[in-house]
């Protein structure tokens, strides 16, 4: 029996669905909303099933990205696949945006970076694995580079600028809700899966080296 994962991210400006099985990514949907994704998250969501001939009960886990990000954006996915899985009996998976960004990269080391505002950005390191590699924080941009790891190390990122940065960039797309359904599809396939009173948000918090880099400028 084909087993499937339903996929969402509205975090960002740009928010999207996924629908993922057995051999990968089966169809991925932009949701254009610029005042918000919770009105039309769940119309898009029958419509993307009903186009390849599903319902929502042969859904056997739905994923969410789970920041960083937009404060409200990250709780209407982490909501909506949680309402999903309690009314079919499933598990969820939250997937951090940072290691969907990491998804996209080729090489041994991928540091990856979102813009946090304020000058400050999101960064974390990932194997090839997509296992973490250094944590992810939230800090200034100079202290994060400075604190990356030597190695083959591309930078991931959506558009961002890095200025100066001598390794590959490699620029994700804006929509990351194939990225992420990959992710837990894989997650579900080794049982790594949560109850949906479980699943919460990506807090991303400041390194305290970053705090002391900070107060001794």
């Amino acid at each position: 029996m084909s087993a499937y994962v339903l996929a969402i991210d509205t975090t960002g400006d740009v928010g999207s669905i996924a629908l993922v099985g057995e051999h990968g990514l089966i169809e991925e949907a932009v949701l254009d909303s610029p005042d918000g994704f919770a009105h039309v998250l769940f119309d898009a969501v029958q419509h993307l099933l009903e186009r390849h001939g599903l319902t929502i009960s042969q859904i056997d886990a739905f994923a969410a990205a789970s920041g960083p990000g937009s404060f409200t954006g990250v709780r209407v996915g982490l909501t909506a696949v949680k309402g999903l899985a309690e009314a079919t009996g499933r598990k969820v998976i939250a997937v951090s945006n940072l290691q969907a960004l990491a998804w996209y990269g080729s090489q041994p080391l991928r540091a990856v970076v979102l813009d946090a505002r304020r000058g400050e950005v999101y960064g974390g390191v990932y194997n090839a694995a997509l296992q973490l590699a250094q944590e992810e924080v939230v800090a200034k941009l100079p202290f994060w580079l400075e604190s990356l790891p030597q190695g083959e190390l591309e930078f991931v990122t959506q558009g961002f600028s890095l200025d100066g940065v001598t390794a590959p960039i490699v620029q994700a797309p804006k929509a990351l809700a194939g990225a992420i359904g990959c992710i837990a599809f894989e997650r579900l396939r080794t049982g790594e899966v949560l109850d949906p009173s479980d699943i919460d948000a990506n807090y991303v918090r400041r390194s305290d080296a970053e705090l002391l880099w900070k107060d001794h400028r």
